[in-house]
């Protein structure tokens, strides 16, 4: 058989298949000796290994890898990209490899190795047996050189002497073969017999007679061969020696003897005494024992033959997993030619006196004796391959193996006495860092043994934590004005990673220009100089990151807040307060807020405030900044009043400021509008028919002037402000006759609007010669309403029955009106105390004039001014006439069209007013009143209302004049005590004081008038 034939029955042989997804087993026989880079076998295709992964059907690039200890010399080697297996440079010797071992069959030398295949997906452990054959690279040896053999004289021809053995450490046809006599004179021959067990012993046999006397030594050669290609042989000399006769030969009573003894017998111990006789007597029967020849001189270490007592002991201490059986040949002799002999079979029983042994191969290879792990490798990440073995046999050699504390590994079966070691959970590094565990090995005998293994692993960091913070928000305070480059804090962040993994820089987030940050220490300082009144507190974050691949990264909130310094004084909203009071403002009502604020905090912002040159005519909190009267108002005794107020915060030390307050005095409208022309009610202007559009006919000096009625036929105007009554168009024949103008005069003063009526007549004619017949018509038509035209003028009244049926109706419709007049005047009374009790409880009622309307006063004063072709002049002035005892009151109506009651008179409102006491461009103290009293913004309420003269709408004229009046809606209407007038339950006007003589200040305008049907009176 060839090389290749012996490959190909080898790769046919490969059997054992175990589970396919773990384990699987092959079987391969080769010569001993070979050279190196021999093939042996090729693993994927021995056992059809696919490279496809079933799962996802891609390819993988399988690893091969020999499980080897350490230190070992590999016989073999595996290719791990093609799973080939190949003979090393290491010679494989099978004589070594077998060394004392006893094979019945050729094939019983072997050796085993293991190999796994990578990575985890298609991980597999393959068990590889080796069958090692026998080549005859070994000579046969005789035990000796020389052989001495003593032979008797009287040797019988035939007679056959034991010659010692050769022995062959080869096996099979490779040992000894055959055996040859050179130079044996004809006088000895050689046979050969072949034991049960195979062995061949060479004997040596008489031809002839022998006689010592002639000659008593003969030396020979003798030749022994085995049946190896090539053959190989070695000689011996042998030497025999003729002696003296002796006929009787000892016999054994047992020729085979068989016992057992256990390995741990100590040394003395006897084994086994033989006993054998000889017929003969004297000193041929003397009998003495001896091993034989064919005894291995490494059992006669072990065991001692006493030569005349035939007593075999324990000489050294025995081992059975050494040697099991010892095989021992005695020669019983009498000093014969022929001694007897015996064979004792020595088994050795086995007792518990080995640990178990642990073979501890790495899959992963260590580093000094320990594995490096990654903290991300996988569960069931193989470590190394363990073999477990004990050399005791049955019960003693039962071993279990195990992991002695609790780690995160196992131990997992895959043969009887192998197992892998593998990761049972994930690793964490930041957990721990090294594992130092020992695989212990223990056996079933009694006491049981065992055996411990240590395994070191360390793990290998991986950046999987990130930076953590201490505090998720590090708050700090730092004092405004502070210097750059002020230390503020260290920040600091931990990662439970090593290495590059755990070295943390710092990098500020956004928001943070104020502040520098070291990137390596974590130190923060400020880069610039605080100021808290510009920014309180600052938010920003801070980033920490590892250098680890791929970096990790957390963040922490940073707040700063700037603590407060007093650097800032207080601060006035104006330089200059000016504040609009009522000159009839009660006495401790309040006048005025100032409004002072400080730009710092806490205690560097409570403000105190002073007057500083009042002489006590105000009082003023300092707290609030509420200023009250000390004293009652008379704006024609002083219009108004100035101090310095000082603002002193609570600082150390402290800081204050000064501003100036001027209190105004503002006049109260309390007279209503006078009118100086014309005279009186019932003078008239004469209107010529001559008279061309635009032509001024008449002239009313008052304030706002509004013709409410008599005006149906649109022939005359009047100017709103200078109270000029001029034509709208040329008069015709029609328009002839007296014409009754009823005109309303009203201003915007404070705190109310008021007004009055008066009646302009106008005779359109060429002349005006019956003065006397003109102020007759002027008298009837006072019977007339109001709100009706008198007719056409160019109709006299002839009929004294016309006048009668006239005043009983007016008279009837003056009894309707009482009754009227007096059930409003009852509900004005009462809607008057209720908005009274309204009102105070509303809050403050100040106003302050605008003061652009004073400019256009004073302007328009100066444009108003008659124009010199008025031919009727009605001028407004403020004395009020006191009441006349000799004026005569003309009984009337005076009503306006129904129409006119929608419209406005250009009253004030004073329940909506504004709650302030200054005016419109002065600062609002109550939406922006900032100071350091616990009140932070308040609204002024005045201490107790503002009283205001009744005021009259009806002007008194003198006695030769007539004045009729109207009551407006104010007095009908308004039931608080800032009604300009009311109305007398007996349907005339009443006054109830005198009127008060000022001067014009305020600016007033014409405004149409509701519907009145009140009395008129005639003065």
């Amino acid at each position: 058989m060839d090389l290749r034939d012996f490959y190909l029955l080898a790769a046919l042989i490969a059997c054992l298949r175990l589970d396919s997804a773990i384990a699987q087993e092959l079987i391969y026989t080769i010569r001993e000796e070979l050279p190196e880079n021999v093939p042996i076998g090729n693993i994927p295709k021995d056992l059809n290994i696919s490279h496809i992964n079933a799962a996802t059907g891609t390819s993988a690039s399988l690893v091969y890898r020999l499980v080897s200890k350490a230190g070992d010399a590999p016989l073999v080697k595996v290719s791990s990209t093609t799973g080939e297996i190949f003979t090393t440079s290491n010679r494989i010797d099978r004589e070594k490899l077998c060394a004392g071992a006893s094979y019945a069959e050729e094939n019983e030398c072997f050796f085993e190795l293991e190999v796994v295949i990578l990575p985890n997906d298609f991980f597999r452990l393959i068990k590889i047996k080796i069958i090692v054959k026998d080549t005859n690279d070994n000579a046969p040896m005789f035990p000796s050189p020389v052989i001495n053999i003593s032979i008797p004289e009287n040797t019988l021809i035939n007679s056959r002497f034991p010659i010692p053995s050769a022995t062959d450490p080869d096996t099979g046809f490779n040992g000894v073969q055959h055996y040859e006599l050179l130079n044996g004179q004809s006088v000895f021959g050689l046979d050969i017999v072949e034991t049960p067990e195979g062995e061949k012993w060479p004997q040596l046999i008489v031809q002839q007679n022998l006689d010592r006397e002639q000659k008593d030594t003969y030396v020979m050669k003798i030749k022994v061969e085995d049946g190896g290609t090539p053959q190989k042989s070695s000689t011996a000399i042998l030497q025999v020696t003729v002696s003296d006769v002796n006929d009787n030969r000892p016999v054994f009573k047992e020729s085979q003897v068989e016992v057992h003894i256990p390995e741990n017998a100590p040394v003395g111990t006897s084994v086994i005494q033989l006993h054998a006789t000889d017929a003969d007597i004297g000193s041929n029967a003397e009998i003495r024992y001896i091993f034989g020849a064919q005894v291995a001189p490494a059992t006669k270490r072990f065991f001692a033959l006493n030569n005349t007592t035939g007593l075999i002991t324990v000489q050294r201490s025995l081992d059975r997993e050494e040697t099991a059986i010892h095989k021992v040949t005695v020669l019983a002799s009498d000093g014969s030619s022929t001694p007897a002999r015996a064979t004792v079979t020595i088994n050795v029983t086995d007792v518990n006196d080995n640990p178990p042994n642990i073979d501890l191969r790495y899959i992963i290879s260590p580093i000094n004796g320990t594995v490096y792990l990654s903290e991300k490798d996988p569960i069931n990440t193989k470590i190394a391959l363990i073999t477990v073995s004990d050399k005791d046999t049955d019960v003693n050699g039962k071993v279990i193996c195990f992991i002695e504390r609790e780690v995160p590994f196992h131990l997992k079966a895959v043969y009887d006495n192998q197992y892998l070691l593998e990761t049972s959970s994930l690793l964490d590094y930041e957990g721990t860092k090294e594992f130092s565990f020992k695989i212990v090995a223990s056996d079933s005998g009694k006491p049981s043994l065992n055996q411990t293994a240590l395994v070191r692993v360390k793990l290998e960091d991986e950046n999987d934590n990130p930076p953590i913070f201490s505090q998720p928000v590090i708050e700090l305070s730092v004092s405004e004005n502070n210097r750059r480059g002020l230390y503020l804090t260290t920040i600091s962040a931990t990662d439970e990673d090593s290495g590059k993994n755990a070295d943390i820089v710092y990098q500020l987030g956004p928001n943070a220009s104020f502040f520098d940050l070291d990137r390596k220490t974590g130190v923060l300082t400020a880069s610039r100089v605080f100021d808290r009144e510009e920014q309180e507190r600052f938010i920003f974050t801070v980033t920490a990151r590892d250098n680890g691949t791929p970096p990790l990264q957390s963040q922490a909130a940073v707040i700063v807040t700037v603590l407060d310094e007093n650097d800032n004084s207080p601060k006035f909203t104006h330089n200059h307060f000016q504040f609009f009071v009522s000159e009839n403002l009660p006495k401790y009502s309040t006048v005025g807020v100032i409004t002072v604020t400080d730009a710092d905090a806490g205690e560097n912002k409570a403000v105190t405030l002073s007057i500083l040159n009042d002489n006590e005519n105000f009082v003023l909190d300092p707290y609030s900044g509420v200023i009250k009267s000390n004293v009652s108002f008379d704006r024609e005794q002083q219009s108004s009043y100035t101090f310095d107020v000082k603002a002193v915060d609570g600082g150390q030390p402290p800081r204050s400021s000064t501003a100036k307050v001027t209190i105004n005095v503002m006049d109260v409208n309390d007279n209503s509008p006078v009118v100086i022309y014309p005279p009186s009610n019932t003078s008239f202007k004469l209107v010529p028919l001559s008279a061309i559009p635009g032509s001024v006919v008449a002239e009313v000096f008052a304030l706002k002037y509004t013709i409410v009625s008599g005006n149906n036929k649109g022939l005359f105007r009047i100017d709103p402000v200078t109270g000029n009554i001029t034509l709208e168009e040329k008069p015709t024949p029609n328009d002839v006759g007296l014409h009754r103008l009823v005109v309303n005069i009203s201003d915007l003063g404070y705190p109310k609007s008021l007004h009055t009526l008066v009646l302009v007549f106008l005779y359109v004619n060429d002349t005006a010669g019956n003065a006397s017949y003109i102020y007759d018509l002027i008298r009837r038509t006072m019977e007339t309403p109001l709100d009706r035209n008198i007719g056409d003028s160019s109709q006299p009244y002839q009929n004294e029955d016309y006048l009668t049926i006239m005043i009983a109706i007016v008279a009837g419709a003056m009894v309707v009106i009482v009754v009227i007049f007096v059930t409003v005047l009852v509900r004005c009374r009462h809607a008057s105390r209720f908005k009274a009790a309204q009102r105070s409880k509303q809050g403050a009622e100040w106003m302050s004039p605008n003061q652009e309307n004073k400019q256009n006063k004073k302007k328009k004063r100066k444009k108003r001014k008659s124009p010199k072709s008025s031919l009727l002049n009605f001028v407004t002035i403020e004395e009020s006439k006191p009441d006349d005892a000799v004026h005569e009151p003309i009984n009337g109506t005076i009503s306006l069209p129904a129409e006119l009651e929608e419209q406005s008179i250009g009253r004030f409102d004073w329940g909506t007013a504004p709650p302030t006491t200054f005016k419109p461009n002065s600062p609002d103290l109550a939406k922006h009143y900032k100071s350091a009293s616990p009140q932070s913004a308040f609204h002024l309420k005045p201490d107790t209302p503002v009283s205001v003269k009744k005021h009259h709408v009806i002007q008194e004229l003198p006695l030769d004049n007539t004045f009729v009046g109207g009551c407006d809606t104010l007095s009908k209407r308004s039931s608080d005590h800032f009604s300009a007038s009311e109305c007398s339950s007996q349907g005339g006007f009443k006054t109830k004081g005198p009127l008060h003589t000022r001067q014009v200040n305020e600016h007033f305008y014409w405004s149409i008038s509701t519907t009145y049907k009140c009395p008129i009176n005639q003065y």
